[in-house]
């Protein structure tokens, strides 16, 4: 019972209870305390409820710090500190969750004149939401979850003079991502401009910050992205959230090494990543995921350059206007590419394939590759017997292809020299970007 006094209160004691000192000097005096949780891993790290608001010190009550961020003024009941997560009872706004409290375990020691990486909070390893249907619209309230990765966090005094990276690597000290403040914008806004799904869905593009201040970056616990023909964002869209596929290899669960650079600087910090706690596997089952997924990224990656490199040089060729031996060894260049990618007579290579010689054609496996790297990597599961087999099937298509593109590719020098003779342009062995699903199609 209060009897109309409204005063906080809060004692600590540092001889059993023999006597006892007053920590609540430095908070409101208006509004009493509820409840005391001192952090169970840093010692001195105590949160208060009060009747209004949550603070929060770092030296045992000396000084008191606010945490009202977006919680409601209401009367918080009680608090609980469950992993890196406060948890708040509050009266009549339900419960309210702040994630991550590590970085208040750190906040204290950090000096603002230095560059500072904070240790992230374990993540887990989780697959982002693939509900399949579209989300809510724009105008319906909804809260959003937190990022699904890795949240890293860093200080930096100043601008940076040069490029500022971020990388992660695994146990064995092999890396795993890289992040630049260099890298270029992805989706860039020319390629945003021609997307025609709603641009709320699409996750926005983001480069590591560079710029004086406290920055937050999310690690996906991905590997980077294979290179893809085709590139686009899927039906199970998650607002201001949703990536383009296809996305890396998903990182195993175990120890990491967060490394932050600057001005030629490094800094560190263990990460550790957790297996989902709702998946059940047999030993192993992740790793040999794992090491399928990257040999079919792999495969995706090389399959696609390939299949992008022989379009541009068919789009050339056709381009030109020979004549004489020019246009013969056009021609028989342009026959050995259409060997790869088929023929412009689709009735001519069915009929040919009827008569007992079928052929793999690189679009063809290279869709067959990403199809199968969607399904290998879909959910956490070894891969079946199957999806081996049907690797092992792709991998030896693709080395028979990609040997007879490597020819290809060997006589271009000569081909060009013709053309250059004929004071014709040169065929380039360019690289043009992928085609975007969900663009508009500006032909």
């Amino acid at each position: 019972m209060r009897i109309d006094d409204l005063r906080p209160y809060i004692y600590r004691t540092v001889d059993r209870g023999k006597t006892w000192q007053s920590i609540a000097g430095a908070l409101p005096p208006d509004a009493p305390v509820n409840a005391v949780r001192e952090d169970p891993q840093r010692k001195a790290l105590l949160f208060a409820a009060t009747e209004t608001a949550v603070w929060v010190s770092p030296d045992e009550g000396q000084h008191w710090d606010s945490l009202q961020l977006n919680l409601p003024h209401t009367s918080m009941r009680d608090l609980w500190i469950h992993g890196d997560d406060l948890i708040v009872a509050t009266h009549g706004r339900s419960i309210w969750i702040l994630d991550d409290i590590s970085r208040l375990r750190q906040l204290p020691t950090a000096p603002r004149h230095e560059v500072v990486l904070l240790r992230p909070a374990a993540a887990y390893r989780l697959h982002r939401s693939t509900w399949s249907d579209t989300p809510l619209p724009p105008d319906e309230p909804l809260s959003s979850n937190p990022p699904a990765g890795a949240v890293i966090e860093f200080f930096l005094p100043h601008d940076a003079r040069g490029a500022v990276i971020l990388e992660v690597f695994d146990g064995n000290r092999v890396l795993v991502r890289r992040f630049r403040s260099d890298d270029p914008a992805e989706p860039d806004a020319e390629e945003l401009a021609r997307e025609l799904i709603p641009r709320y869905w699409v996750k926005p593009p983001r480069v590591l910050p560079a710029q004086a201040g406290m920055h937050r970056w999310v690690w996906d616990l991905r590997y980077a992205a294979p290179l893809s023909a085709t590139r686009g964002y899927p039906i199970s869209a998650v607002p201001h959230a949703t990536p383009k596929g296809p996305q890396g290899p998903l990182a195993l669960p175990g120890s990491y090494l967060v490394r932050l650079t600057v001005e030629g600087r490094h800094f560190e910090a263990p990460l550790t990543v957790k297996v989902d706690p709702r998946v059940r596997l047999a030993n192993g089952a992740l790793e040999e995921q794992l090491r399928v997924t990257a040999e079919l990224a792999g495969m995706l990656s090389e399959s696609s350059r390939a299949l992008l490199a022989a379009r541009s040089e068919q789009a050339q060729l056709k381009a030109l206007a020979s004549a004489g031996a020019t246009a013969q060894a056009v021609h028989a260049y342009e026959s050995r590419l259409a060997e790869l990618l088929g023929s412009a007579d689709q009735k001519a290579d069915d009929e040919q394939e009827k008569h007992g010689e079928p052929k793999i054609l690189l679009p063809a496996l290279q869709e067959r590759i990403a199809a199968l790297y969607t399904e290998v990597s879909r959910g956490d599961a070894a891969p079946t017997a199957a999806q081996l087999n049907a690797t092992a099937t792709a991998r030896a298509a693709l080395t028979g292809l990609a040997s007879a593109w490597q020819h290809l590719q060997a006589d271009l020098a000569a081909l060009n020299a013709r053309l250059r003779t004929a004071k014709q342009a040169a065929i380039r062995a360019e690289l043009p970007p992928p085609r975007d699903l969900n663009a508009a199609d500006e032909d």
